[in-house]
């Protein structure tokens, strides 16, 4: 029977998406977590992936076309299957249909797999969940859900992965075995689509607003109407934190993490919002709400506009957690792998502008935050130290803040702590 592809939840509060892109065309073999289609919100744009192996049969919903969550996209079977079709209408009865087909099994529920033999997983997975489990070769039959109707989550994949690494011997050897006879073992993995080359824009031509162009332009317009922009500049030396960095680099790789100066910054960032927690905070019309956690958003540009994901609780890390997390953000964001409740909860926000060779910026306030902090370009410039010439890692950081929450002195006050922390890292 051919297995349904439908629009999957895409985060709390997003009821539609946008098919921006089919990555495979009917009549292509497809395998299991493969890359399916791009999705579009506007928040992320992600990729979807084929929760089964087989052949695209039939693609009901085309490039561009917006679509409630549960409407069936697609259907993937075998070769010449015939498929009952139904308009591409949201699926809101057949969603349960996939978790009837477990029900006469020995287990009462699919959060409970017994070990012997286990039940094939027919729930329907997140684009994240498939990525990790093909990342890390995770059998979904093995691994208990715990969301919603026995749904494997972010959390239930991870913590299996975790618990079969930190004990290698529970995982016995005949599964290896199971996978030899598969042909896709040994054979190359097909070459991923690459994307349509983009037309040249021609004078007097309208280029078409994407979901995401068009919430960005939204939200800058409202920032700007909102909030009293004022931007303070000072200039940063980082010396002290290209010597620590250059000293525990390869450390950092040892631990899988790539150390970059970003990591420095949001961890001086958030030391310097504990010290001033009026820099974290949201203006209402009651009063300045001070927040109790640190989610530090990260400006990112991508192929088609500019995304913000956010590392939740930044101020629970160490710069070993913060260089990981700041490396798999930026990663899933290139590869339109973000989940838009990872791109939502941020309380202050950071642009290095500088990694696009930018020496000085003046950001635009991501609302409701209270702040965004600037960093140009870290080059050697020439610096005055003790009446005498040196040369020194150099760095403009602006500071644009809500003028109705910080006077100048706050906002200085705030940026001269986040200075000190930089220029006397040890």
């Amino acid at each position: 029977m051919a297995t349904k592809v439908i629009m999957p939840e895409m985060g709390e509060g997003v009821v539609e998406g946008t098919v921006s892109r089919w990555l495979k065309q009917v009549g292509e073999p497809v395998d299991q977590y493969e890359p399916l289609l791009e999705i579009e919100t506007d928040k992320v744009t992600t990729e979807a992936t084929a929760e089964e192996a087989g052949t695209l049969l039939e693609i009901l919903i085309p490039e561009g076309e917006t679509v409630d969550v549960g409407t069936v996209l697609a259907y993937i079977g075998q070769p010449g299957e015939s498929v009952q079709k139904n308009g591409g209408a949201p699926a809101k009865e057949s969603r349960p249909e996939p978790k009837r087909a477990p029900e006469p099994a020995n287990a009462p529920a699919p959060t409970a797999v017994p070990s012997g033999q286990p039940q094939r997983y027919t729930g329907r997975i997140s684009p994240v969940v498939g990525r990790i489990a093909a990342e890390h070769d995770v059998d979904l039959n093995l691994v208990n859900g715990t969301g919603r109707d026995g749904r494997i989550t972010k959390k239930d994949i991870l913590a299996y992965v975790e618990q079969r690494e930190a004990q290698p011997e529970a995982e016995p050897q005949p599964e290896p075995a199971a996978r030899q006879p598969q042909p896709a073992a040994p054979a190359p993995a097909p070459a991923k689509p690459q994307p349509a080359p983009q037309p040249t824009a021609v004078p007097g031509e309208v280029v078409p607003l994407t979901n995401m162009r068009r919430a960005i332009a939204e939200h800058m317009v409202r920032s700007k109407q909102t909030s009293p922009h004022v931007t303070t500049v000072f200039e940063f030396d980082f010396t002290a934190v290209a010597q620590h960095r250059a000293a525990h680099k390869a450390q950092f790789a040892r631990d899988g993490a790539n150390l970059t100066f970003t990591a420095y910054i949001v961890a001086a960032t958030v030391e310097a919002l504990k010290q001033h927690p009026l820099a974290n905070s949201t203006w209402t019309d009651e009063g300045i709400e001070l927040k109790q956690q640190i989610n530090i958003g990260m400006a990112a540009a991508i192929d088609d506009g500019l995304i913000v994901p956010v590392i939740k609780g930044a101020d629970g890390m160490n710069l070993l957690g913060l260089a990981r997390t700041i490396n798999d953000l930026t990663e899933r964001a290139r590869n339109k792998q973000l989940q838009p409740a990872e791109v939502q909860g941020g309380t202050f926000s950071i642009t290095n502008h500088g990694t696009s060779g930018s020496l000085f910026a003046t950001p635009i306030i991501n609302q409701p935050q209270c702040g965004i902090l600037g960093v140009g370009k870290i080059e050697k410039r020439v610096k005055v130290i003790n009446d005498a010439i040196a040369i020194r890692p150099l760095a403009y950081v602006s500071f644009t803040f809500d003028h109705r929450i910080l006077d100048g002195k706050t906002a200085d006050d705030f940026v001269s702590t986040l200075k000190e922390i930089i220029e006397g890292w040890h």
